[in-house]
């Protein structure tokens, strides 16, 4: 069972103001965290203040408004890097999020490190930001990407992954935590065995942050990347960890203003990192109010929170079972946060479109994991996310929901 109290969760889901709504007349279940968890009063009202009262350019200016702006977004830059165990704050670059975060890996690193014959190994159940841009890189390289075996559960097959393991491949690419099966992957024996064959590895931690505090050095991981959206954060900011001596040695993924030194006709030179990999403008009010989200991260105790989020998909699988035609897709021992179902006749599209007329958010579709789809035999599925927020009551909701669905499919 969970270790909140229901005092506790009530007024932990009082500070996230849009679950506070009714959807087609009836109250809100957002099931849908995994594309994009909700914003806390706290996160707003930060993004408020910075607009009101700071609103300038970071780095840029002399006066007192940019000096402030500058501060505060060094300062979740500070946050982060102490969030996840990095060994300095330089370690952490400000991305979009985590699909740019892989590609500026992909373009910088893999350039200029990737070679004919040269091997990518990838997790079937990668989602395409931790595909495509290394396909592209690829091309461009000659390098070659091979997908690594997953098990009927869902889980990495470690044998195979180790027997594909040689002096060819130079990266790994791995999901932290699989944002269509749930699988928490084993990504510190993944690292451990890829560093044995000199290769760096990636950890795409899209869906890592709000479920797990990782621990970037005692992992080793060479790269983690991160989105804030996802771990209660604003949209459109996320972030690269890299190990500082790999950092430092990549070329520029972008030109532009604040990422030089001196810029000449003749040549440019660059800035350390991570402002060589920041060029042009970031997202000043998007990094200040992840600022917020990791204060309320950091404030949570983290036992509670794991036992909280395991109840809630162990209760969710188990009624789900209990319920004609439903299959549950993806039976990893070790889950987190997402439970993924198809049910017997009926296309993913019309299950959500019949949940959302019950005020019931999920996700239907591939999942941006065509190739896993594919591997699994499926056109897509349902999917259920929880967060923090979410109650046992919810799944009740859903598994009434799904009893609609079954009733005008016959």
């Amino acid at each position: 069972m969970s270790g909140f109290s229901e005092s506790y969760l009530h007024d932990l889901r009082e500070q996230f103001p849009v679950l506070n709504q009714t959807v087609r007349g009836r109250e809100l279940v957002y099931l849908d965290n995994a594309a994009t968890t909700q914003k806390s009063w706290a996160v707003l009202r930060e993004m408020q203040r910075y607009y009101q009262h700071d609103n300038a350019n970071v780095n840029r200016s002399a006066h007192t408004l940019s000096h402030r702006t500058t501060e505060a977004f060094e300062l979740t830059r500070s946050k982060l890097a102490k969030w996840i165990g990095a060994n300095r704050p330089e370690e952490v670059v400000f991305t979009k999020g985590c699909t740019e975060a892989i590609n500026l890996v992909a373009s910088s690193w893999g350039a200029a490190n990737l070679g004919p014959g040269d091997e990518i190994l990838l997790t079937t159940m990668e989602h395409h930001a931790n595909i495509v841009p290394w396909q592209l890189i690829a091309c461009n390289t000659g390098a070659i990407v091979r997908p690594i075996p997953i098990n009927p559960s869902g889980e990495v097959d470690l044998e195979a992954f180790s027997s594909m393991l040689s002096t060819k491949v130079k990266m790994v690419g791995v999901v932290h935590i699989s944002n269509s099966l749930g699988t928490r992957n084993p990504v510190e024996f993944m690292i451990s065995e890829a560093h044995r064959v000199g290769a760096r590895v990636l950890v795409d931690g899209a869906q890592g942050l709000a479920h797990e505090r990782p621990d970037v050095q005692a992992w080793d991981v060479d790269f983690y990347t991160m989105s804030a959206h996802k771990a209660y954060g604003p949209t459109g900011v996320g972030a690269l960890y890299g190990k500082y001596d790999l950092l430092s040695q990549m070329p520029p993924y972008q030109g532009g203003g604040d990422m030089i030194r001196k810029v000449s006709f003749e040549g440019s030179t660059y800035q350390e990192p991570p402002h060589r990999f920041e060029a042009g403008t970031p997202n000043m009010a998007g990094v200040i109010g992840w600022g917020s989200a990791l204060d309320f991260l950091s404030g949570l105790e983290w036992d509670l929170v794991h036992a909280h989020e395991d109840d809630l998909v162990e209760y969710a699988i188990e009624q789900l079972d209990r319920v004609p035609g439903v299959r549950v897709v993806g039976r990893a021992a070790q889950r987190k946060a997402v439970v993924s179902f198809v049910i017997d006749r009926v296309h993913p599209h019309d299950i959500g479109t019949i949940l959302d007329q019950q005020g019931i958010a999920i996700r239907t579709g591939h999942h941006c994991c065509m190739p896993l789809m594919k591997h699994l035999g499926l056109p897509g599925t349902a999917r259920a996310s929880f967060a923090i927020y979410n109650v046992r009551a919810e799944v009740d909701r859903l598994v009434q929901g799904l009893d609609r669905v079954l009733e005008l499919f016959g």
